[in-house]
Protein backbone atom coordinates (compact mmCIF):
# COMPACT_ATOMS: atom_id res chain seq x y z
CA UNK A 1 0.00 0.00 0.00
CA UNK A 2 1.15 3.42 -0.94
CA UNK A 3 1.47 6.42 1.08
CA UNK A 4 -1.41 8.10 -0.18
CA UNK A 5 -3.60 5.04 0.17
CA UNK A 6 -2.53 4.77 3.47
CA UNK A 7 -3.31 8.52 4.12
CA UNK A 8 -6.80 8.26 2.55
CA UNK A 9 -7.82 5.33 4.64
CA UNK A 10 -6.34 7.01 7.56
CA UNK A 11 -8.74 9.96 7.27
CA UNK A 12 -11.22 7.64 6.52
CA UNK A 13 -11.17 6.01 9.41
CA UNK A 14 -10.56 8.77 11.32
CA UNK A 15 -14.17 10.07 9.59
CA UNK A 16 -15.72 7.06 10.63
CA UNK A 17 -14.79 6.93 14.13
CA UNK A 18 -15.88 11.18 14.55
CA UNK A 19 -19.61 9.86 13.16
CA UNK A 20 -19.67 7.04 15.43
CA UNK A 21 -18.91 9.17 18.30
CA UNK A 22 -21.15 11.96 17.33
CA UNK A 23 -24.15 9.05 17.06
CA UNK A 24 -24.18 8.93 20.84
CA UNK A 25 -26.93 11.40 21.92
CA UNK A 26 -27.48 9.84 25.66
CA UNK A 27 -30.71 8.70 24.12
CA UNK A 28 -29.75 4.66 24.56
CA UNK A 29 -32.31 4.22 22.39
CA UNK A 30 -31.67 6.85 19.58
CA UNK A 31 -27.73 5.86 20.08
CA UNK A 32 -28.59 2.32 19.11
CA UNK A 33 -30.17 2.93 16.07
CA UNK A 34 -27.61 5.61 14.54
CA UNK A 35 -25.27 3.39 15.41
CA UNK A 36 -26.83 0.43 13.80
CA UNK A 37 -27.61 2.35 10.62
CA UNK A 38 -23.56 3.38 10.93
CA UNK A 39 -22.24 0.09 11.06
CA UNK A 40 -24.26 -1.85 8.92
CA UNK A 41 -24.63 1.32 6.02
CA UNK A 42 -21.53 3.38 6.01
CA UNK A 43 -19.26 1.63 3.38
CA UNK A 44 -22.31 1.47 1.11
CA UNK A 45 -23.25 5.30 1.41
CA UNK A 46 -21.82 7.60 -1.57
CA UNK A 47 -19.62 10.12 -0.38
CA UNK A 48 -22.29 12.79 -0.77
CA UNK A 49 -24.64 10.38 1.68
CA UNK A 50 -21.65 10.49 4.19
CA UNK A 51 -21.93 13.98 4.04
CA UNK A 52 -25.59 14.11 4.48
CA UNK A 53 -25.43 11.24 7.63
CA UNK A 54 -22.93 13.55 9.16
CA UNK A 55 -25.44 16.94 8.43
CA UNK A 56 -27.74 15.12 10.14
CA UNK A 57 -25.55 14.46 13.02
CA UNK A 58 -25.45 17.78 13.64
CA UNK A 59 -28.95 18.30 14.12
CA UNK A 60 -30.26 18.54 17.67
CA UNK A 61 -31.50 15.91 19.85
CA UNK A 62 -34.90 16.92 20.07
CA UNK A 63 -35.44 17.21 16.31
CA UNK A 64 -33.48 13.61 15.76
CA UNK A 65 -35.65 11.81 18.39
CA UNK A 66 -38.81 13.78 16.78
CA UNK A 67 -38.02 12.48 13.38
CA UNK A 68 -36.80 9.17 14.42
CA UNK A 69 -38.33 7.69 16.87
CA UNK A 70 -41.29 9.91 17.04
CA UNK A 71 -42.49 9.50 13.64
CA UNK A 72 -41.79 13.31 13.06
CA UNK A 73 -41.56 14.66 9.56
CA UNK A 74 -37.62 15.08 8.72
CA UNK A 75 -36.48 18.08 6.27
CA UNK A 76 -36.42 17.39 2.82
CA UNK A 77 -32.97 17.09 2.72
CA UNK A 78 -32.90 14.35 5.63
CA UNK A 79 -36.38 12.03 4.77
CA UNK A 80 -34.12 9.41 2.86
CA UNK A 81 -31.76 8.73 5.61
CA UNK A 82 -34.62 9.07 8.79
CA UNK A 83 -36.55 6.58 7.01
CA UNK A 84 -33.61 4.25 6.35
CA UNK A 85 -32.36 4.42 10.23
CA UNK A 86 -36.26 3.51 11.35
CA UNK A 87 -35.83 0.36 9.80
CA UNK A 88 -33.29 -0.50 12.22
CA UNK A 89 -35.96 -0.19 14.79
Amino acid sequence: MGQLAAYDLAKQMCKYAKLKWHCRRGMRELDLLLERFLESQYDALTDSDKERFSQLLEEPNGRLVGWILEGGEPDVEYREFVSRIRAYR
